[in-house]
C-alpha cells in the first residue's frame, strides 16, 4: 500500500459534515459550525484538522493544535509543541496505517507532541514511539498523558 496522503483540512460545511460520522465528534467541531453560520471562519482559514481521503470520502483525521513554549510544562528545553486532540480513523478502515500515517505526518512537524492515551490506545502511542510521562495530578489533572520527542529534547 502506498503511503496515503495527508492534507490540511478546510473548515467548511462539507468538512463538517463529513465529521459527523466520526465517534469524537464534539464541543470543537459544533463550535466551528456556529463560527461558519456567522460567517467568522473563511474557507482557507489556519485548521487545526488534517485528514486523508478515499475516494473523495474523509476516512482519517487528526487534530494538532500548537501550544506556545510559556505554557510547557512537558518538555526540556521549554519550547512550543503539539497538542494531538483527536485521532480518528472510520472503523472499517482501521488496522490500515491511516493512523500511522497522521502521525507521522505531526511528527514530520519536527516539534514535541503531546496526547492522551484514550480509549485504551496505550500499545498503539508506544509502537508509534511515543512514551508515557510520570503522572503529576496538578499539571495532568486525570488525564493520561503520553509525548514524543524529536531529538535534542528531554522530559522536563
Amino acid at each position: 500500500m502506498k503511503t496515503p496522503k495527508v492534507e490540511r483540512l478546510k473548515i467548511n460545511y462539507k468538512t463538517l459534515e463529513e465529521f459527523q460520522k466520526f465517534r469524537e465528534y464534539g464541543l470543537q467541531e459544533l463550535s466551528m459550525l456556529e463560527d461558519l453560520q456567522s460567517n467568522i471562519i473563511e474557507n482557507d482559514s489556519n485548521s487545526p484538522f488534517y485528514g486523508i481521503y478515499l475516494d473523495g470520502q474523509l476516512i482519517a483525521r487528526i487534530s494538532l493544535y500548537r501550544i506556545d513554549a510559556k505554557y510547557d510544562r512537558y518538555f526540556k528545553p521549554a519550547q512550543d509543541y503539539y497538542e494531538l486532540w483527536k485521532l480518528e480513523v472510520l472503523p472499517q478502515y482501521r488496522e490500515q496505517d491511516y493512523g500511522t500515517a497522521l502521525v507521522n505526518h505531526a511528527k514530520s512537524f519536527g516539534l514535541p507532541i503531546k496526547t492522551n492515551a484514550r480509549c485504551r490506545s496505550n500499545d498503539f502511542w508506544l509502537k508509534m514511539g511515543f512514551q508515557p510521562v510520570n503522572y503529576d495530578p496538578v499539571r495532568d489533572r486525570g488525564e493520561n498523558p503520553f509525548v514524543w520527542l524529536p531529538p535534542g529534547v528531554q522530559l522536563q
